[in-house]
């Protein structure tokens, strides 16, 4: 397919059936993260094998969609960026059927890998084809509407998850992906197979390639592996912080000496794409903490359902959903340092406000923060992506949106493992100390005793249900106390965002201050 002529952005159909096409692309793939996680055990059970064997079905995935989303830049270079979002949507769509028809966990394992390798590229292309297709004046609505599929798929992933679980069959989780992939090529096929991206011949970086292999990899599996195998009293543990860290090491001085490397950090000289992909990170990692704890603490400590525990998160995307198709055009005109510093005090108010709730606290009381970060999410992806592409030429956003890509996913997978680990470490401290007050002889320990047993409860009984509200109180102020902290990194982040060069548009071009 060789390179196009240069051509007129999309409009009109063109341009809604392309992005729908992109779109749907990404809330499958980034679907599939999540997808599984609340059915590892029904599977598990079906397959023959425990429950920890299950979770290579999430890690498998995950390491090779870490590895692969780094190379995404040097294999839009090398084939062109609709083919490769063509042969990885493709890829990703039959992966999805023989995961939904594998007999055995090593079969399964196989192919969810092979789904989680061509999901990478498959993400960072979809990213990119948009900038590229979308007019510069509608940069931010192409982002705005790419920011919510990343934010909302994660969301709705444990309840879709669940609820077919349930009600079906867990092999549909995954056959539910071909119809979704083949809709996507069409409308990607129909919209841009002639408009192709240029193509060169740059050479091979198997050294950077088996660096990126070894050093994400390791590091991924680190990060899945850790909390259950208690981090660093685990020899494998330790074992893979080590290759990790002297890979990456070795990578970053072999790709800043090789005159072609699988990955362009280089990027890094720009101030406006150094800056922009920071905020992204840290940003996202605190949002990812608060979101993976808020069903965690309500499953596990006032007794929600799955399904419940996802509806009071889902309201996250109904502000977003809202506010893009006004808030998207108008992007351009704005000063995006101004609007991304408002969504750091957004979602900075959203966190302190979750900090403050109790154990009494009904559906509407815990759905109403996530409400608000939805208003937050629209002035973050979007601004950020449309500052560092700001001074990159478009050879450049493939590159860029794998290294963005990347970040954002390291930075969320980090968040995870970290805020699990601190919420039960802080919980355990807390509960130390309420128990040191609630024992026999105490006068609030008698008292409530007395009044349980008043209301039929034998003494073990009623020591049962005093323990376990300790324990609720316990990880309530522990939940607290984290959401205090991300706040706090939500409104650090601020001094970051205005490092950048502002930037300005004029006549519908992106031009970046200097």
């Amino acid at each position: 397919m060789p390179p196009a002529e240069p051509q007129p952005y999309l409009r009109g159909w063109a341009l809604i059936a392309m992005t729908f096409g992109l779109a749907i692309a990404t809330f499958m793939e980034v679907l599939d993260i999540t997808v599984a996680n609340v059915s590892l055990s029904t599977i598990a059970g079906d397959l023959a094998v425990s429950p920890t064997q299950g979770t290579w079905v999430i890690t498998g995935y995950g390491v090779a969609n870490a590895i692969t989303v780094l190379l995404a830049g040097w294999l839009a270079q090398r084939f062109g960026e609709v083919r490769v979002f063509m042969v990885c949507a493709l890829g990703f769509g039959a992966a999805s059927f023989l995961c939904g028809w594998a007999n055995s966990l090593e079969m399964l394992i196989a192919f969810r890998v092979m789904q989680g390798a061509v999901a990478g590229p498959m993400v960072t292309m979809s990213q990119s084809l948009l900038l590229r297709n979308f007019a510069p004046q509608r940069h931010g609505l192409a982002m705005a509407i790419w920011g919510i599929t990343v934010v909302v798929a994660p969301l709705i992933g444990p309840i879709l998850g669940g609820y077919i679980t349930d009600n079906y069959n867990w092999r549909w989780i995954f056959l539910i992906n071909v119809p979704i992939a083949f809709f996507a090529i069409a409308a990607v096929w129909q919209t841009l197979r002639r408009r192709e991206t240029e193509r060169r011949r740059v050479p091979v970086d198997y050294v950077g390639f088996w660096l990126v292999v070894i050093g994400v990899g390791a590091l991924q599996i680190l990060l899945d592996k850790g909390k259950e195998l208690d981090w660093w009293h685990s020899q494998l543990i330790i074992a893979l912080s080590c290759i990790s860290a002297v890979a990456l090491s070795a990578l970053i001085i072999w790709e800043l000496g090789e005159r072609s490397p699988v990955i362009n950090l280089r990027l890094f000289t720009l101030r406006n794409f150094t800056v922009s992909v920071t905020v992204m990170a840290f940003a996202y990692a605190a949002m990812f903490a608060g979101i993976v704890l808020v069903p965690l603490f309500l499953q596990t400590q006032l007794g929600y359902t799955a399904t419940w525990a996802g509806l009071v998160v889902a309201p996250v995307g109904i502000l977003s959903l809202l506010l893009t198709p006004i808030v998207g055009p108008r992007l351009p005109r704005l000063n995006l340092r101004i609007v991304i510093s408002a969504s750091m005090v957004i979602f900075a108010i959203a966190s302190f406000w979750r900090a403050s709730l109790d154990t009494s606290a009904d559906y509407w009381h815990l759905a109403a923060p996530q409400l608000l970060q939805g208003a937050a999410i629209t002035f973050y992806f979007a601004p950020l992506v449309m500052q560092y592409t700001a001074d990159l030429p478009p050879s450049l956003y493939a590159s860029a949106s794998s290294l963005m890509n990347f970040t954002r996913m390291l930075a969320g997978a980090v968040a995870t493992s970290l805020v699990t680990t601190i919420w039960d470490q802080r919980a355990a401290v807390h509960q130390t100390t309420l128990t040191e007050h609630i024992a026999p002889g105490a006068p609030g320990f008698d008292s409530a005793m007395t009044t349980l047993e008043a209301h039929g409860l034998n003494a073990a009984e009623s020591s049962a249900l005093i323990a376990r509200s300790v324990s609720q109180q316990a990880y309530m102020l522990a939940a607290n106390e984290v959401y205090l902290w991300i706040g706090v990194i939500f409104l650090a982040l601020i001094g970051v965002v205005w490092l950048a060069r502002p930037v300005r548009r004029q006549a519908g071009e992106a031009v970046a201050a200097h």
